[in-house]
């Protein structure tokens, strides 16, 4: 190979390699725009159904990854055991633990990185994440740690928007108008079983996947975008990159997606949203 060819082969593997940790700075901040509190608690069925899933049981020692503001935090917790709850953003922890004091229930928050968790091996009896875990930009390593922390015959319990779902739709929508880092692996992968055997299943006992349905329930697709544009940070930090034109064209673009896949009827809005619930044994 000579000198050209070899610089331009170099420069092309430098361009297809994403830089995770400065996309893991850009996710920090999405994350902490708007205000995911607002949708995460709509979610709060998510986090009880993995729970039971994940069969958690009293005086087990729980941890919630990338926990958001603490769906499966709680759901583990009224189930009596000794959760801990992290997450990178320490807004979303400080939300899930208000929530836990307005229940008089004992949860333990710490700011920590999926890909990098500051625990021992084996430490946990279950792990648990709802549409948290997905987003760490190296799947590779967050799935090495989940497995790290759990014990022998532990059980990660996953929930993870489906690439066929609205929400896989919902990224595809954004990704035509904002497009996403080149090289980076999108995040509903993770709501693919194949993909999740081939994450796991070296180090896996038994792994279990359903698919469920989570209903986005609305005044209309107008009031979706309203809450979405203003809280949930991709969709937040779609419109803020945007002018006023290509804000229009977006706009535009979720009204259809919303309507096409609305099951409620001229009157209200209910998009049901696929998600896989995966249950991972670890060997």
């Amino acid at each position: 190979m000579n000198a050209p060819t070899e610089l331009r082969a170099a420069t092309a593997a430098t361009a297809a390699t994403p830089d995770l940790a400065a996309i893991k700075q850009r996710q920090q901040a999405t994350w902490a725009s708007g205000d995911y509190a607002v949708i995460g608690t709509t979610l709060q069925i998510v986090g009880e159904n993995l729970a039971e899933a994940a069969d958690v049981r009293a005086g087990e020692r729980v941890l919630d990854v990338a926990a958001g503001n603490g769906n499966a935090t709680l759901a583990a917790a009224r189930r009596f055991a000794a959760v801990t709850s992290t997450d990178y953003v320490g807004a979303l922890l400080d939300k899930a633990a208000g929530r836990a004091r307005a229940e008089g229930l004992t949860v333990q928050f710490q700011v920590a990185d999926v890909e990098a968790l500051p625990f021992a091996d084996g430490q946990f009896d279950a792990v648990l994440s709802t549409f948290g875990a997905m987003f760490a930009p190296d799947h590779r390593r967050t799935a090495s740690e989940l497995l790290r922390v759990v014990r022998p015959g532990g059980r990660i319990g996953l929930a993870a928007w489906t690439p066929e779902g609205f929400i896989g739709r919902l990224f595809r929508t954004l990704s035509g108008h904002v497009p996403p880092p080149a090289g980076l692996t999108s995040p509903v992968k993770w709501g693919d079983e194949p993909y999740l055997v081939e994450l796991f299943g070296a180090h896996a006992r038994d792994i279990q996947c359903s698919r469920r349905t989570f209903n986005f329930r609305y005044r209309s697709a107008a009031h979706w975008i309203d809450v979405f544009r203003n809280y949930y940070g991709p969709t937040h930090k779609a419109f803020a990159t945007l002018d006023e034109a290509a804000q229009a064209r977006l706009q535009a673009d979720l009204v259809a997606l919303l309507e096409a896949l609305n099951v409620g009827g001229a009157d209200s809005l209910v998009v049901p949203g696929e998600y896989l619930e995966a249950v991972i044994t670890r060997d």
